[in-house]
């Protein structure tokens, strides 16, 4: 058997040589023997690169690139598809995880000199990656139609209006329409798929070849190719593999123990990394409050708002993605390691990283005159980082680098938490100066305290039972389906069918709607009434709840209400025959029109439950409409437990291993 392998095995290397590029790129690979915690992040970056290219061709089984379809699509995939919510939301946390271990991995290059003599072609390799990274993920960005995917498209579009003589003409080129519509979907689709993944795997593996081409750089600068023992083998190199493929592997159970925590307890990330807005379909005709692209373009978004010329603000836009492809040329200290370079270079170092995390932060915010001079002197330091460059690193006094790799760590813990507080310190407190966002979450108030429980049963059926009664007439619920709300909620489906469909003509199996038309309901009440299961999702639970119980009195409007937390609603209020009508007051005791004046609420009217019924029987409704918006979510982070668990087993394990096998080396 073994020597049919081997015969196999040379029969495929005289005409592919497997072997050879093994030993290349793994096995007769030598990296420095020193390398630290930042080397890390190479290694995440095609992880996660793996999990993107995977998750999205299962995506791409169900969702349909149609104006029409795309966002039905999507919540097909999240409700539907046997845990289509775990590949979502593997693909979603994924991009944003993408662009983390990027940047740290450009931030590792800036403190090491990864991008100076011989590996400039390295660097701009790995720039050009970012670029079309960029670019992937803005395509990919706008495939969810949701509003902030349809808003943040037709912002960044219209950039490129900004280019004298050419520039509208650009922008309907890259739209396709005249408008951004299906036709831009489906393109932007095209290239999401197809190819910007081919350019990008071609890229990776140019920066791969490139990188052993010339061999790794490591902390202390040292070239380990000039220290060589007879038999031609570097002194300070160790092959990459078992030693750095063993090593990586316990901080990949560390990675993907962080990866998963945020994936199956927090994939939204306080929306961040799926925001609220785009639980929301696409709406070309409302346009929303702030509109932002998602957190890792913001701070070149930043750099973009801070010009107040629309063209000039578009040129150091472009400028500023493309200048960092110069910085080999730009650094002009012959030392490679911030460990043996100067003050000056680590301060301009941590003021670059500071401006740039008070950049992105700036561009998720709505702007304001303080807001946007921060982001001016942010954006100056920016490009005087790069364009000045050639001076203070000049200046820059520092130490000769050793002759060969030293077994140093680096910083001690106790200098890393003082550098990443000085960090957090220089970008913390000049947003702190400029100002925060409105204290009140839910319009004139802050939102009333509210956990959903999905494992609540009881709660779920008394809040399914009031939302057929008094919201499905006119909401409906139009991405559940039925079969699927009577089985997780314990409901035999006769008895389901008997007292909470009222159509006869429903189906079990099909999807919740309402007989209500959508132009009759826009005549009755100036909009369709939205699926509040999506509302759930886009304002949270904790909004609805508010809003559910806000109403108050207001003769001036259509229905006779008004909301605290929606002004001039353009709802009736259909929970009043239960809760009765409040009164609103301002300060001085007078009626209350406007929301914001609403001081004191008193009861002008009571109704057929107190006030504890009332609260317990919306906090019911809510609860039944947060499951049903997500229904997964108490499997979700059951299943999340047992996979934390298992990944710090898998911890131990990998980390006996490569501590079995780095003990001679150390």
């Amino acid at each position: 058997m073994e020597k049919a392998l081997t015969s196999l095995m040379s029969w495929v290397d005289e005409r592919l040589p497997l072997t050879r590029t093994w030993n290349t790129h793994m096995g007769e690979y030598y990296a420095p023997k020193n390398f630290n915690l930042w080397y890390f992040f190479g290694v995440f970056s095609l992880l996660v690169l793996v999990n993107q290219l995977l998750t999205g061709i299962w995506l791409t089984m169900n969702y349909t690139p149609s104006a029409e379809e795309a966002f039905a699509s999507v919540e097909y995939i999240m409700r539907d598809v046997d845990y289509g919510w775990i590949l979502r939301y593997m693909h979603s946390t994924g991009a944003s995880a993408f662009f983390v271990v990027v940047y740290l991995h450009m931030y590792r290059a800036l403190m090491y000199g990864s991008y100076k003599k011989p590996r400039e072609l390295i660097w701009i390799f790995g720039m050009l990656i970012f670029v079309v990274l960029m670019a992937e993920a803005f395509v990919g960005y706008v495939l969810p139609w949701g509003q902030m995917s349809y808003w943040g498209a037709q912002v960044i579009i219209s950039l490129f209006g900004a280019i004298p003589v050419v520039g509208e003409d650009i922008v309907t080129w890259i739209r396709g329409d005249y408008l951004i519509s299906g036709i831009t979907l489906n393109r932007f689709f095209a290239l999401h798929v197809v190819a910007l993944p081919i350019v990008l795997l071609a890229l990776v593996v140019l920066h791969i070849l490139a990188l052993h081409e010339v061999g790794s750089n490591n902390p202390d600068g040292v070239e380990i190719k000039k220290n060589k023992g007879p038999d031609g083998v570097p002194l300070d190199g160790i092959k990459f593999h078992p030693y750095y493929s063993v090593h990586d592997v316990q901080g990949i159970a560390v990675f993907l123990f962080f990866f998963c925590g945020i994936l199956f307890f927090a994939p939204e990330m306080g929306g961040f990394f799926l925001e609220y807005a785009n639980f929301e379909e696409a709406n070309g005709l409302k346009t929303p409050e702030h509109i932002a692209p998602v957190w890792y373009f913001t701070p070149f978004y930043s750099v973009l708002r801070a010009v107040p010329d629309k063209f000039w603000g578009f040129v150091f836009f472009a400028i500023s993605v493309v200048i960092p492809f110069a910085l080999p040329w730009l650094d002009r200290n012959p030392v490679r390691s911030w460990r043996y370079r100067g003050m000056l270079n680590r301060v301009m170092l941590l003021l670059f990283v500071a401006s740039f995390i008070i950049l992105g932060v700036l561009g998720v915010k709505s702007p304001t005159p303080e807001r946007t001079v921060l982001a001016q002197i942010c954006t100056i330091f920016y490009f005087v980082f790069f364009l000045a460059m050639p001076w203070w690193s000049k200046m820059d006094r520092g130490t000769a680098e050793p002759e060969r790799v030293t077994m140093d760590g680096g910083m001690p813990l106790w200098k890393s938490l003082a550098t990443l507080a000085l960090v957090g310190a220089l970008a913390f407190l000049p947003l702190k100066v400029v100002g925060a966002e409105s204290a009140y979450d839910c319009g004139t108030m802050a939102c009333d305290a509210f956990e959903a429980d999905p494992s609540d049963q009881p709660s779920l059926q008394r809040g399914a039972a009031l939302y057929a009664s008094y919201c499905m007439g006119c909401h409906s619920l139009q991405y559940s389906r039925h079969n699927r709300v009577a089985r997780d909620l314990g409901i035999p489906e006769d008895l389901y069918k008997a007292n909470l469909v009222f159509d006869p003509e429903i189906k079990l199996g099909s999807l919740m709607t309402n007989s209500m038309d959508k132009a009759e309901a826009k005549v009755w009440f100036g909009a369709t009434p939205p699926d509040l299961t999506l509302v759930s999702r886009s304002r949270q639970p904790e909004w609805l709840y508010t809003y559910l119980r806000a109403f108050y009195q207001d003769e001036l409007r259509p229905y006779g209400v008004n909301n605290r937390v929606y002004p001039n609603v353009g709802m009736p209020h259909v929970l009043m025959e239960l809760q009765g009508l409040a009164a609103c007051t301002d300060e001085s005791g007078s009626a209350a029109a406007k929301a914001d004046r609403c001081v004191n609420m008193s009861m002008a009217s009571t109704g057929a439950m107190s006030a504890e019924q009332y609260d317990g029987a919306i906090y019911d409704l809510v609860n039944f409409l947060a499951y049903t918006a997500e229904p997964f979510k108490a499997d979700r982070q059951r299943i999340g437990t047992y996979v934390l668990l298992f990944l710090v087993v898998f911890f131990i394990f990998a980390w006996l291993l490569n501590r079995e096998y780095w003990k001679d080396v150390h």
